[in-house]
């Protein structure tokens, strides 16, 4: 309120009578939850604070590491199928409200995600605010998104349901029907997708000309053709003709690639890999694996978390194994044959 004492009227002020510039960066100061707040004001404000520009702050902040632009795609893909769903009479939405599967195959709709209530794009509440409305289905859970884990040594693809209140992910992979990846996933152990490649395709590579020993690489391996792809660290080696001679070395530029896995022993026959990298197709045997594309690792950030993982199990490899020792008065009970 502010007093005008020569007309002696009082004049009343809200936040709509500021300039939309000063407007705006008051609300981006908002957390989430003031914005919520502050969008039941009045139905001015309830569009201004669902802007999607607003709400990317927001996304980037808490959900940058694991939502790339699969996610996104994805994300789009029910929008979409929502609105449709709502002029068509719900013909592309289940029973339950949702938008695809997580039972039996691969989701209705043929996306790489599940959204589990589409109630709130239906209605019109959220369709329109799409930032707005893809936090708030990550925040709850009910969109499961692509994303990857590591696991061990691998990194799988998967969907993830975020549980806020225990602020810890679950996530699903499809092979021969959905089954459970993991329960207890920690932010720390889960990322984005850098390729936009589905789990069961195959990734062409546009680095395998360039690569050279010493590079750090990523590459899709499988046990066996009929399951999708996970993703394995390696380093690219020497030839044995170089035998690691940085005078001679004509590896770059040899048509054989040797990718090696520094996880197994020296002598393991699982520890290097020999591709040639002008074969855009799989490569590999039962005995190894079969490898697909393969991606030059650039982030430091990346790199040193690998070298990380590869620590922690080597050091839990040399933890000592306890055996089972029966007790004293059983092995006197039932005396080793030979020895009574």
């Amino acid at each position: 309120m502010e007093n005008n004492e020569e007309k002696g009227v009082t004049v009343s002020k809200s936040l709509l009578d500021l300039p939309e510039t000063t407007l705006d960066c008051i609300l981006k100061w908002l957390s989430p939850i003031e914005l919520c707040v502050t969008s039941m004001v009045c139905a001015s404000l309830r569009d201004r604070c669902g802007s999607n520009h607003l709400w990317e702050k927001h996304m980037k902040f808490k959900w940058g590491r694991v939502i790339g632009e699969v996610a996104y795609k994805e994300w789009q893909c029910h929008i979409k199928k929502a609105k449709e769903g709502t002029l068509l009479g719900d013909t592309f939405t289940n029973l339950n409200g949702s938008l695809g599967s997580l039972s039996g195959n691969w989701p209705d709709l043929y996306l790489g995600s599940y959204l589990q209530d589409c109630g709130n794009l239906n209605n019109g509440q959220f369709s329109n605010m799409f930032m707005k409305a893809l936090y708030f289905s990550l925040e709850t859970g009910r969109f499961w998104f692509p994303a990857q884990f590591y696991k061990g040594l691998t990194i799988y693809n998967g969907l993830f349901s975020y549980d806020s209140k225990s602020d810890i992910f679950q996530a699903r992979q499809h092979n021969g029907g959905w089954r459970f990846l993991g329960k207890n996933i920690g932010w720390d152990m889960m990322r984005a997708p850098p390729v936009d490649t589905p789990p069961y395709a195959l990734y062409i590579s546009d680095c395998s000309h360039d690569l050279k020993p010493g590079d750090h690489v990523e590459i899709q391996r499988r046990g066996i053709t009929e399951t999708h792809y996970g993703w394995r660290y390696g380093v690219i080696g020497h030839m044995e003709s170089c035998n690691g001679n940085e005078n001679y070395c004509e590896c770059q530029h040899n048509e054989e690639l040797v990718v090696e896995f520094k996880q197994y022993p020296e002598a393991s026959y699982m520890r290097k890999v020999v591709l040639n990298r002008r074969n855009t197709e799989e490569q590999g045997s039962r005995a190894t694996g079969f490898f697909g594309g393969i991606r030059k690792l650039q982030n430091q950030h990346d790199i040193h978390l690998w070298n990380n993982l590869l620590t922690a199990e080597a050091l839990r490899m040399m933890e000592p194994r306890l055996y089972y020792a029966p007790p004293v008065e059983a092995v006197a009970q039932y005396p080793i044959h030979g020895h009574q």
